[in-house]
């Protein structure tokens, strides 16, 4: 949370211990509108497993996502609700501004 620049608390989940769970991953891939937005084509195994050559569906990578932590983009924060995905300046920017600390 270092990029938001503030010191409140998150609940916070080491996705590498305890993966996400099929019911958030619906919810987060409804509100940002597909499985794929979702997903991080530039984790490793995405390569190694030769999916850059498949043709891939939203249940493949939800399936994906749901066996390996690492096809998630990452960090997604949940804020009332609603969902952020990445760490890119416009993501942290719409971050502030839903938790007013613009």
């Amino acid at each position: 949370m270092n990029e938001l620049g503030i010191d409140k608390k998150f609940d916070k989940q080491d996705i590498k211990l305890e993966n996400i769970n099929e019911a958030d991953l619906d919810a987060i891939a409804t509100q940002i509108g597909s499985y794929e937005a979702i997903f991080s084509k530039r984790a490793i195994k995405y390569k190694s497993m030769g999916l850059k050559e498949k043709n891939l569906l939203e249940q493949d990578f939800k399936q994906l996502m749901l066996d390996e932590y690492t096809f998630l983009k990452r960090p997604f924060i949940i804020v009332n609700g609603e969902a952020f995905i990445g760490n890119s300046k416009k993501t942290i920017e719409s971050v502030k501004e839903k938790l007013n600390i613009l």
